[in-house]
C-alpha cells in the first residue's frame, strides 16, 4: 500500500521558504496581551519632580505674613501717636448755638412758591486751649420738621482760634422760587397760621482740620443739625424773632467709610 503525500495548505509565495515558529510568533502576538506588554514598553520613565511649585507657595506665604505684620505695626504706631496727641492737647468738640433767627419773609405764594428772607446768627465756641480749628465755606440749609426745603444760604471760611468765640452771620433766602407740591404746600401754610409756630431745622455743612502747633490733621466733613426752632410768618413789614430758646445742635463727623456723632 503506497503512502500518500499531502502539501500544506498555505503555499509560500514568489518562491520563498516556509518561515520558522519563532518568526510566525513575533508577527502574530499572542491575545490577550500579557502584563509585560501592555505596561512595559509603554509605561512612561519616573522622573522625580521638582520642588518649584512648593518654592512658590512658601514665599507668597512669607509675604502674606510680614504685609500683615506691617500693617499691624502700623496701626500700632498710629494709635500709639494719637494716644500720645490726645494727652498733649485734650482736643474737645466745638460747640455752637443759634444765636437769633429773624424772619423778614417767610410765605407760600398760590402758586405753591416759598418766598424766603432770613437773617441767622450762628455762635461758634473753640473750648481748646492748644487745638485751632480751620473751616472751609460752610452751606446752610433751613428746612421743616418734615424735611420741606425753606431757604439755602452760606458763610464764608474761617479760622477758628483756641479758647474763642465766634459769631457767624448768614442771610437765607429762596430766590430760585422752589415750586411745592400741593401736600407740602398744604403744611407749610398750615404750620405758618398755627400760634405754636413752626418748627424748624438749621443744617451746616463744611470741612474743616485741626492744627496743633506745627501739626495740620487732614480736612473731615463735618454736619451741624440744629433743631427746637419755632418761627411765625411776619405780619406787615415788621419782622419776627423766631424762638430759639430750645435750640439744640448736633455735630456729625461725615467721613466715607463711617460716621461718627461727637
Amino acid at each position: 500500500m503506497t503512502d500518500r503525500v499531502y502539501p500544506s495548505s498555505k503555499q509560500p509565495t514568489n518562491g520563498t521558504a516556509p518561515t520558522t515558529t519563532s518568526a510566525a510568533a513575533a508577527a502574530n502576538p499572542s491575545f490577550p496581551a500579557t502584563k509585560s506588554q501592555l505596561y512595559g514598553a509603554s509605561r512612561p520613565l519616573y522622573r522625580p519632580q521638582t520642588k518649584r511649585h512648593r518654592y512658590r507657595r512658601s514665599c507668597c506665604c512669607s509675604c502674606c505674613l510680614w504685609t500683615t505684620i506691617l500693617i499691624l505695626v502700623l496701626i500700632l504706631l498710629v494709635a500709639i501717636a494719637g494716644a500720645i496727641l490726645y494727652v498733649l492737647y485734650r482736643p474737645h468738640r466745638p460747640t455752637f448755638t443759634v444765636s437769633s433767627l429773624k424772619v423778614s419773609t417767610l410765605n407760600v405764594t398760590s402758586a405753591s412758591k416759598v418766598i424766603t428772607n432770613i437773617h441767622l446768627n450762628v455762635t461758634a465756641k473753640n473750648p481748646n486751649k492748644k487745638l485751632v480749628y480751620i473751616y472751609d465755606p460752610i452751606t446752610i440749609s433751613l428746612i421743616t420738621n418734615d424735611e420741606i426745603d425753606i431757604g439755602e444760604g452760606s458763610l464764608g471760611s474761617f479760622v477758628h482760634g483756641n479758647k474763642n468765640t465766634t459769631l457767624l452771620k448768614a442771610a437765607i433766602t429762596s430766590s430760585n422760587r422752589q415750586e411745592l407740591d400741593e401736600a407740602s404746600a398744604g403744611k407749610l401754610r398750615s404750620g405758618l397760621k398755627s400760634k405754636k409756630g413752626l418748627p424748624l431745622k438749621i443744617k451746616l455743612d463744611t470741612k474743616v482740620k485741626a492744627k496743633m502747633g506745627a501739626l495740620k490733621t487732614p480736612k473731615v466733613g463735618i454736619r451741624v443739625v440744629c433743631e427746637g426752632i419755632k418761627a411765625t410768618a411776619p405780619k406787615g413789614k415788621s419782622a419776627t424773632i423766631a424762638s430759639t430758646s430750645n435750640a439744640k445742635c448736633k455735630v456729625d463727623l461725615r467721613l466715607k467709610i463711617w460716621k461718627w456723632t461727637l
